[in-house]
């Protein structure tokens, strides 16, 4: 996103309170900036689209070389010339090796494609004061999806579910449920990008809706919920953020197995050695 420069100067009281910010208030500034810039456009977005129906989109299923399910780490990114992944250049690229007895940091380094997103969204809980096991679960709420993005808050809680407290887990679960249904009370609005991905005329199948039910009771309902308020919908190309910002959260509220991630006799021990070799050919 092209920042006006003039613009934000004004928007945050001229010059000389410009001057006066630290550089850390600059840089919160600026990421609130662009956060109202984004949501903006997408309001403008809603205005003028025609977002595709559930039977439009249906149609197109037979159409694509890939389905739309498929975790991350399975196929070749969509590029632009190729949106729908019927056929194209893209391929899967060489995966770097993992060490012996890799980490939970490890995977982000070298497994979790594009992983842009969760930083982002671990770093506004973050600054909004949240705490340190709701920044844990937005930093992980989706990683389901690099191995299976059909019911990816299941698979992601199921992942993690061994080596985190049964909060950030419940909130990795329930998010999935959750992020269909709008909650006033905390400004929480059904994403745009909704009526684009399952159609303008979409209605939760019934397990979601009880899933939602039972959350919207659940003691950790709020937990669940800041991980949708602190999801961006819009992601931004523009924020650069470091895994070295999660470190400390990571060291105090996940536990790495002695053996490593896939080596420790875990139930789900399995699913992290699909992510370690996913090109093995059983």
């Amino acid at each position: 996103m092209k920042i006006d420069n003039e613009e934000l100067i004004v928007s945050l009281g001229g010059a000389a309170a410009v001057a006066a910010m630290t550089h850390e208030q600059r840089a919160d500034a600026l990421e609130d900036f662009q956060i109202s810039k984004l949501d903006a456009r997408a309001a403008e977005r809603r205005k003028k689209e025609n977002f595709p129906t559930v039977a439009e989109l249906e149609d197109k299923i037979d159409k694509r070389g890939t389905r739309q399910g498929m975790g991350k780490i399975f196929r070749a990114q969509k590029g632009k010339l190729n949106p729908d992944g019927t056929t194209g250049p893209d391929r899967v690229k060489r995966l770097p090796k993992m060490p012996a007895k890799p980490t939970l940091i490890d995977f982000f380094e070298h497994r979790f494609r594009s992983p842009a997103h969760l930083f982002q969204s671990g770093a506004l809980a973050k600054r909004r004061g949240c705490s340190e096991e709701v920044v844990l679960a937005c930093l992980l709420h989706d990683v389901g999806g690099f191995f299976m993005k059909a019911d990816h808050g299941y698979y992601g809680a199921q992942l993690i579910e061994p080596y985190v407290s049964e909060k950030v887990a419940f909130a990795v679960r329930y998010h999935q449920a959750l992020r269909f249904y709008p909650d006033p009370a905390v400004d929480y609005e059904y994403p745009i990008r909704y009526y684009e991905a399952f159609g303008v005329d979409y209605v939760p199948m019934p397990h979601i809706q009880k899933a939602y039910e039972y959350a919207r009771n659940h003691k950790w309902y709020m937990e669940a919920r800041l991980v949708t308020i602190n999801d961006l919908y819009s992601f931004n190309p523009d924020i650069e953020i470091s895994m070295d910002e999660f470190r400390d959260i990571i060291g105090r509220h996940w536990r790495d197995p002695a053996e490593g991630l896939g080596y420790d006799g875990n139930p789900v021990a399995h699913m992290w050695r699909t992510f370690i070799n996913p090109d093995a050919p059983l």
